[in-house]
């Protein structure tokens, strides 16, 4: 007969053992570990936007764009007082570089720029208008902003490649053809243009008084620097009869102003062959012709 004892044994035998507690065990528990919840809720979207917004956290997405087309409106307005209001971007002086014979008192009166203005709102095109116009000694200038406070003035003026004598004075024409000035003096190494076509001739009822003096010049810019350096006088009878006057007693047959480039090169070939000649024809170079001792 099975007492209480044997009964007791029986139900510990039958009963399944149960986990563990974890202080009895180092193990973890198994099975899928809950994660930490999520904040929710308008707060929490909040704070997650947080470090996205930087200055505008905690704002709404209409918000923000309003706040950051005020903050546009604000930069662009202090803009535009810097450049038009300030006193502090104001032309108050103008540099002038690049000249020769011009000075640069000159320059600055020809120029006018309106000193005290916006320097944003000068007008460099009117300044370089204003310069070529007055002072036709300028080939060309370039007109520049020097911020915060100047104009910068760069000029190249025209060089005179022959000059004509009238009245007891000198009028310098550059390479192409242009009288830019009529000075006392006779500018050093720049030769002498002479016309000498009579004003009833073919050429000048064909061309032009004018026509033939471009020519004339374009001889002279065309010649070799070493040459030009020795000429005296350039001499127009018709369209194709230039000569040029070299010191020395020497004359060079120049023909037209045309192929320029081709005589210079034929004449510094044939001065180098016939050093002591006297007279160098580079009328048609591809036959030059010296002559004299």
């Amino acid at each position: 007969m099975a007492g209480p004892t044997t009964a007791r044994r029986g139900g510990e035998r039958n009963r399944k053992p149960g986990p563990k507690s974890s202080a009895g065990s180092s193990r973890p528990p198994k099975g899928p570990q809950k994660k930490p919840a999520r904040p929710r809720g308008r707060a929490g979207a909040a704070r997650s936007r947080a470090g996205r917004t930087g200055l505008f956290a905690g704002f709404s997405r209409r918000t923000r764009l309003i706040l950051a087309a005020v903050a546009a409106v604000l930069l662009g307005t202090g803009v535009v007082w810097a450049l038009y209001g300030s006193s502090w971007l104001r032309a108050t002086h103008v540099e002038v570089a690049g000249t020769e014979v011009l000075t640069a008192g000159e320059v600055r009166e020809a120029a006018a720029v309106p000193l005290g203005e916006p320097l944003v709102s000068v007008d460099t095109d009117a300044i370089a208008d204003r310069l070529r116009k007055r002072l036709p000694r300028i080939e060309s200038v370039d007109v520049g902003r020097s911020w915060p406070r100047g104009i910068r003035l760069e000029v190249t003026e025209r060089q005179p490649r022959a000059i004509l004598e009238k009245g007891g004075k000198f009028i310098e024409i550059d390479g192409m053809g242009v009288r830019f000035a009529t000075v006392d003096r006779a500018p050093a190494k720049v030769p002498r243009l002479v016309m000498e076509a009579p004003e009833d001739s073919p050429g000048v009822r064909h061309f032009g008084r004018a026509r033939l003096e471009r020519e004339g010049v374009r001889a002279s810019a065309a010649l070799p620097a070493d040459v030009r350096r020795d000429t005296l006088v350039i001499r127009v009878r018709s369209y194709d009869s230039i000569t040029v006057e070299l010191t020395g007693g020497r004359t060079v047959v120049w023909g037209s102003g045309e192929r320029g480039d081709a005589k210079a090169r034929t004449l510094t070939a044939l001065m180098k062959a016939a050093g002591g000649a006297k007279r160098f024809d580079v009328s048609a170079p591809g036959s030059p012709a010296a002559s004299g001792s």
